[in-house]
């Protein structure tokens, strides 16, 4: 009994020898770094300060724990409990406020929890407790994390993680350090950790997992429908949704200035561009303002397809700007006081469509005008309500400050050109009545010269097109790609002059200037559409940003804030179209993925670096690989559809090629063999050899056997000759390996050349 339990002295229990300590000083530290890391990265990925407190408690709680590990810490253990307890009430009554995204309440609670751990953790297991929870740690950090700020910490962990794992092995095995000096000084004598091993695995795996993370598809998704969203705002006094705060126009009435530009000049006069907020971004605009903004981030975007945040809509041409005609006719809409969402309602469409999930986090200060993209149906968003105006633009209470985050759900159409080109002209009362205006003072000669652009068609034959205009939208495209070919964008954000007071934009851009700057090509080719009958609207929003693949987001800037052309059609809704120089003609639609974006962003930057010739060379080359990868994808799969002939050649081709590829997998295996015993000393190249060999006849050696036991058990598997000749192989084996003996390398060598020749199979027992 003594061997399993001590016996009581006196009135003081003694505790159970059977539980066994973690002495190991470089495991408790490399534990404790790898939980420090785990509350920096959630510090980073979130913008948190849990490190002041949860660092220096750690490490209180680590040295506390070595020291006091064999004792029975029953105070302290009722201390934990207690504070524990105390951690979940308080998670508990955050998460009431924080029900639609409770990641970074759960990293909080765990972060106290491993405080709190980390002052009783005696045993080994205790320690992988602390491993698990700095890595749940360093995947909340990840799911939150908007910036590469995250990789370092990353890369830092895995670092310190494979010595970790190799140290807790060893500690699972019952290994101990070698310590005894005639060890040191023994060179073949192996260290607890070989780091020149550790620094290769680590090189290998990082390569590994960036050539894996390069290729692997990006489907995008969320699985489920509980969306990221801050937390709630509180919103004073009544909201109409009639007023838009931009900060880069000056109030009327107000001596604070707010907004450091002249951008509040909205009624058409001279003036200059804010150099932080973009000028689109209120009810009316002046596009007579000159100058350029300083670029800046201002939002970041998840998004399931690149698209167009949308953000306001114009209905009423002014000659130097738009307006919202009907910027009273706003609709407030609440949402329940136990949800985000908010349903929004969507204008019907007959066109195919298709749901995208967008999550916004705002980095810089912006209007209270709400970016999302086309057709927005759900919202989450943490203000008890929101507005949408007439032209489907979505309005909030309040400024969108930095770091609020909000989703929406939107049903956007496909673009299908085919139905779009069928689409009738039989618009709606309302439709002609507020997206054909024009000012007459212009209204013939800009019909005229429209008409004069769309008859000279089959003349200029613009990119080739074999297109006819017999359709709304060829029209539209034909003349915004016009525009694109034949008016210019003055370099110099100063060289274009102010207009005067009877100047008009469109006249002087169409007939004076022969150009204007972004927004202006916008503005003209809505005004030409209206002259010919087609209803159409200016509308300001972001482009779809930088998309970092690392991250999975769109990187928005203030200067990717411009307006496009929305041109309507009957059963179809509007859809987009940008004369701008150097846009794309048609915006990033439904159909445009980022599956490969990895890769795509990959040879993007290995291209800038090549010449143009290289270039151009390996596009062709990669092109054409692709092309004829697709092809015969495309032909294998049309086999199927060829009646039971063709199912009966497809699966005779995919047999054929499984065999192919079975049997080149086989000889690469046998190749990388081969290389892998060249590499081996001689005596351990035929040992290894002699196993493969006996391997192969059903009868190995097991891992726990050692060389001479499994030499002893071959006289009982293999015929007497054979089984001699295994034992005389082990027997040189082990002299060479744990004794240092030169063996008789070709005396075995010969010995088992004539043993392969002659071998039989194994005798049936």
């Amino acid at each position: 009994m003594n061997r399993f339990w001590r016996v009581s002295i006196g009135n003081f229990p003694q505790r159970s020898p059977l539980i066994k300590v973690e002495d190991s000083i470089s495991l408790r530290v490399l534990v404790l770094a790898l939980v420090i890391l785990g509350i920096v990265a959630t510090d980073i990925a979130a913008e948190t300060s849990f490190t002041f407190w949860a660092l220096p408690l750690s490490i209180l709680g680590a040295i506390w724990s070595y020291y006091s590990r064999r004792d029975a810490n029953v105070a302290v253990k009722f201390c934990i409990a207690i504070g524990m307890l105390v951690a979940l009430g308080a998670f508990f009554g955050r998460l009431v406020g924080e029900l639609n995204d409770t990641r970074l309440s759960l990293a909080e609670l765990l972060i106290q929890l491993q405080v709190l751990h980390s002052f009783d953790t005696p045993r080994r297991k205790n320690l992988g407790y602390s491993i698990v929870i700095g890595l749940i740690l360093l995947g909340v950090a990840a799911t939150l994390s908007q910036t590469l700020a995250f990789a370092p910490v990353l890369l830092l962990f895995l670092a310190i993680a494979l010595p970790t794992l190799v140290l807790d092995y060893r500690s699972r095995l019952g290994l101990q350090p070698l310590k005894t000096q005639k060890e040191k000084s023994n060179k073949k004598s192996s260290s607890t950790l070989n780091f020149k091993f550790l620094t290769l695995t680590f090189l290998l795996i990082v390569g590994l997992g960036l050539a894996i993370f390069a290729v692997l598809p990006r489907f995008p998704g969320y699985q489920l429908r509980n969306f990221p969203v801050s937390s709630p705002i509180q919103v004073k006094g009544s909201f109409t949704g009639r007023s838009i705060i931009n900060p880069g126009y000056v109030r009327q009435g107000k001596g604070d200035n707010q907004g450091s530009g002249t951008g509040q000049n909205q009624n058409g006069q001279p003036g200059k561009v804010d150099s932080n907020f973009y000028y689109g971004f209120n009810s009316q605009i002046n596009q007579n303002l000159r100058g350029e903004m300083k670029p800046k981030v201002v939002m970041r975007v998840r998004s399931q397809a690149e698209g167009f945040w949308r953000v306001l809509g114009f209905d009423r041409y002014t000659g130097k700007g738009w307006e919202v005609s009907r910027n009273e006719e706003v609709t407030t809409i609440k949402r329940s006081p136990w949800s985000y969402q908010i349903f929004l309602n969507r204008p019907l469409t007959t066109g195919k469509t298709q749901e995208i999930v967008q999550t916004y986090t705002v980095v810089a200060d912006l209007p209270n005008l709400i970016p999302a993209m086309a057709y927005p149906k759900e919202i989450y968003f943490p203000t008890p309500m929101v507005a949408v105006d007439t032209e489907n633009g979505l309005r909030s209470p309040v400024e969108l400050s930095e770091g609020l985050t909000y989703t929406v759900v939107s049903e956007v159409p496909y673009r299908d050109r085919t139905l779009l080109s069928k689409a009738s002209t039989n618009y709606p009362q309302q439709i002609k009545k507020y997206y054909l205006q024009i000012p007459p003072e212009i209204t013939e000669k800009v019909r005229q010269r429209t008409e004069e652009i769309l008859a000279n068609y089959n003349r200029e034959r613009i990119a080739k097109s074999s297109k006819s205009l017999d359709s709304t939208y060829e029209q539209a495209l034909y003349l915004a790609q016009y525009l694109k070919q034949n008016y210019s964008i003055p370099q110099n954000p100063f060289d274009l002059p102010y207009l005067g007071e009877k100047d008009d934009l469109v006249e002087a851009f169409l007939f004076k200037y022969k150009g204007g700057y972004p927004d202006h090509f916008s503005t003209v080719l809505t005004v030409m559409l209206r002259s010919i009958g087609i209803p159409a609207r200016l509308v300001a929003g972001f482009s779809p940003g930088e998309f970092n693949p690392f991250t999975g987001l769109y990187v928005v800037r203030n200067t990717d804030a411009y307006a496009m052309t929305e041109v309507y059609f009957p059963k179809y809704g509007w859809f987009t179209f940008d004369p701008i120089p150097n846009h794309p003609l048609i915006p990033p639609s439904v159909e445009d993925t980022q599956t490969f974006s990895v890769l795509r962003q990959l040879w993007h930057w290995v291209a800038g670096w090549l010449p143009s010739p290289v270039t151009g060379f390996l596009n062709n080359v990669f092109e054409t690989i692709f092309r004829w990868v697709v092809r015969a994808i495309a032909w294998f799969l049309a086999l199927f559809s060829q009646g039971w002939f063709g199912v009966l050649t497809g699966l005779i081709l995919t047999t054929i090629v499984a065999f192919f590829g079975w049997l080149g997998w086989g000889q690469w295996q046998e190749w990388r063999n081969r290389r892998w015993l060249k590499k081996l000393p001689a005596m351990e190249s035929l040992y290894q050899q002699m196993l493969q060999w006996t391997t192969q006849k059903g009868l190995g050696k097991h891992p726990a056997q050692t060389p001479l036991e499994y030499a002893r058990g071959s006289y009982q598997h293999h015929a007497p000759a054979t089984a001699e000749v295994i034992d005389e192989i082990s027997q040189a084996y082990v002299s060479w390996r744990y004794g240092g003996h030169t063996p008789n390398l070709k005396r075995l060598r010969e010995r088992w050349q004539g043993i392969k020749k002659t071998a039989k199979t194994p005798k049936d027992l």
